[in-house]
């Protein structure tokens, strides 16, 4: 025999499931006894995953917080509009669309500033004047209804006639205002310091209504103020003025104050109107009261950060409604 074929022989003769053991993991086991390790490490590792899903979905939770929003909605006519459901709205932080968790009717009781112009432009509309007043003041009081009204003048100078009280009689009473002869609007100065004092009463829904006339304006107040502080209130400011918008844009005063009617109300989720006759104050201010009665509170998710959005803007999918709301705090 030549020393090659004598080299390949033990190979050829080899066995190798007979020469390795039995308990060795590779050889002449049965198949199951491969594939069940493999098996449960699978399972295994769909349970990591989902654990780890779960938790993610957890944190993400967690992270996320409950922002509210006072909103109003009203059809073509001016009428609130019932049975709103989250689907209908939409609600953008810096653009960025948020999820609306749910949407009920405001139930909190407003805190209520009625501020109103009785400087002597307001003499020749004063009885009209009262009139709405004293409207505004049936549509938000009795029945029932916990509102805080305030009757504040700002002929001359912001003067309290009825602090904030949920009496309608007493209310009715102070409602009925006489003009300030040669006096001057203060209604800029009205609204910051209103808005200053429903923050140091940490109101929890407050709402500044003005009703204005188009004489001149003395506040010394810029807009950026003024706004300022009804926001930094978590107000809402709405005005309704006797005639055409403000003609007086050239001095600081007009321009400031047509800047806060204009764009301040927008800003803080209030109502801007002028009602060309003053015989119809009384029905404008009894659809504001009526706007405030049937408002939402709009829940929505708003993911955990240091900085606070800029702007929060609240819509409708609807085309057929108005929306507008003034961001609030809610509790989870």
């Amino acid at each position: 025999m030549s020393r090659n074929a004598e080299l390949r022989k033990p190979f050829e003769t080899f066995d190798c499931n007979s020469q390795i053991p039995k308990q060795f993991p590779y050889g002449n086991t049965k198949r199951e006894d491969y594939t069940d390790p493999m098996i449960e490490r699978r399972g295994l590792r769909r349970g990591v995953v989902a654990i780890f899903a779960l938790l993610a979905l957890t944190i993400a939770h967690a992270q996320t917080q409950q922002r509210g929003i006072l909103t109003s909605v009203l059809d073509k006519d001016g009428a609130p509009v019932p049975n709103m459901m989250p689907a209908d709205f939409v609600v953008r932080e810096d653009n960025v669309a948020r999820e609306v968790l749910r949407v009920e009717p405001a139930r909190t009781a407003m805190q209520i500033a009625l501020l109103v112009d009785n400087s002597a432009a307001s003499s020749r509309n004063i009885r009209d004047i009262r009139d709405a007043a004293a409207e505004f003041i049936k549509g938000v009081t009795g029945n029932g209804m916990e509102n805080e009204v305030a009757l504040i003048t700002v002929g001359e100078r912001p003067t309290i006639l009825v602090d904030y009280t949920t009496d309608q009689a007493k209310l009715l009473k102070g409602a009925a205002i006489f003009s300030q002869p040669n006096s001057g609007a203060y209604m800029l100065d009205g609204i910051w310091e209103t808005a200053r004092a429903l923050k140091k009463r940490e109101a929890r829904r407050p709402v500044i209504i003005g009703i204005a006339t188009n004489g001149p304006e003395y506040s010394n107040r810029y807009r950026d103020q003024v706004v300022g502080a009804v926001t930094d209130a978590g107000a809402s400011l709405s005005i309704v003025m006797v005639g055409p918008p403000p003609t007086d844009i050239l001095s600081n005063e007009g321009r400031e104050r047509a800047l806060v009617y204009s764009g301040g109300t927008d800003t803080t989720g209030g109502r801007y109107d002028n009602v060309l006759a003053a015989s119809g104050m009384a029905m404008r201010l009894r659809q504001v009261a009526d706007e405030l009665t049937h408002q939402y509170l709009v829940t929505y998710a708003h993911p955990q950060s240091l900085i606070p959005p800029e702007h929060i803007k609240i819509t409708s999918k609807r085309s057929d409604v108005t929306v507008r709301g003034t961001p609030v705090k809610v509790s989870k």
